[in-house]
């Protein structure tokens, strides 16, 4: 590893993009699945990582729903989450605001209640172990109808002072973010941050709909918006942030390789970037390796992998005296780097 991605590795971070059910890896899904005694369609562990070649977003998201079948008790919410953390922990994130799919769930017959107490539960020991802050979001599945997603919404309401905002994922093509133009408006009357995945697939079209009918209050994803250079300015002068995920950009064939990334680009546009991992058990690797990975294949800086790790932070929904503390913890990391 260079010196570059070391530095990388070492520096605080938040992750702001992070779907939970996304983290399943294969040998916990197996284990979950005999826990249950539910029949897994891959004979073995190596046969269900090879299955882990996708050519677009909707092949992806059909094994993705197919592993979610493990994922039946609080129990189950608690072990995911908190190897998910362990993760995190090793990343030196400080910070994380995590999706998860309530729908994905419940139309299972898993109570809303057990999904969202194993994850906090998960969360909030991290937090007292590791000092690893947390945000919740609760995303609804854009191939879903809107009246759905009002639907979990009534039936999230009694949980609401647990979950930080709202969020909207899933199959983007076919599923502007107009579609759910209501349900958003209501989330906002109540007082949620909402955040959309827009402009992966999508066209930029679709992340000025975000912005400009959703109020998003930062774009998920947001790539596409290289094509358009009034998009890019107003993302620039507004330092509306993009949670960017680039292995899963690459896995999801949003480029034919890392090396071609607009991460760079965005970078020197001005525009609020952050690096996150996505579903890092289904491409490659989590907050760090997708740093790694970015430094080797687009020869980041010393001057971008800091600015990339504080605008993590800055991007965040945290509190004024956690976020400063947490920016003050990046200094004084670089200039113990610098010093050595």
């Amino acid at each position: 590893m260079n010196r570059i991605a070391t530095l990388a590795c070492m520096l605080p971070k938040a992750e702001l993009h992070l779907h939970i059910e996304g983290t399943l890896e294969p040998e916990l899904a197996f284990r979950l699945a005999e826990r249950h005694g539910v029949a897994m369609p891959w004979p073995d562990v190596e046969a269900l990582r090879a299955a882990y070649d996708f050519s677009d977003l909707q092949s992806f998201l059909d094994l993705y729903y197919a592993g979610a079948n493990v994922l039946r008790t609080e129990e189950d919410f608690y072990d995911l989450t908190h190897a998910y953390l362990v993760h995190a922990h090793a990343d030196n994130l400080r910070h994380v605001e995590i999706f998860f799919d309530p729908q994905t769930h419940t139309e299972r017959g898993v109570a809303f209640e057990d999904v969202l107490g194993g994850i906090r539960r998960a969360l909030l020991e991290a937090e007292r172990e590791w000092g690893i802050s947390f945000k919740v979001i609760m995303s609804f599945l854009r191939h879903l109808s809107e009246a759905d997603a009002l639907a979990t919404l009534d039936e999230a309401r009694p949980y609401l002072h647990r979950i930080d905002g709202v969020g909207l994922d899933s199959s983007e093509m076919g599923h502007p973010p107009s579609k759910f133009a209501r349900v958003f408006a209501e989330c906002r009357e109540l007082g949620l941050p909402v955040v959309a995945h827009a402009g992966e697939e999508g066209p930029p079209e679709y992340i000025e709909e975000a912005l400009d009918l959703l109020r998003v209050k930062r774009i998920d994803h947001g790539v596409r918006a290289l094509e358009s250079d009034a998009l890019m300015d107003r993302l620039a002068a507004e330092q509306i942030p993009l949670t960017v995920c680039p292995l899963s950009n690459v896995k999801l064939k949003v480029y034919d390789d890392l090396s071609a990334h607009g991460l760079r680009k965005m970078l020197a546009h001005g525009v609020k970037v952050t690096i996150n991992s996505d579903d890092p058990a289904y491409f490659g690797g989590y907050v760090n390796d997708n740093f790694v990975a970015c430094v080797e294949a687009l020869a980041l800086t010393e001057e971008e992998v800091i600015k990339l790790a504080r605008n993590s932070i800055e991007a965040s929904w945290l509190e004024a005296a956690r976020r400063d503390a947490l920016l003050a913890e990046v200094d004084a990391t670089v200039a113990q780097w610098r010093a050595r």
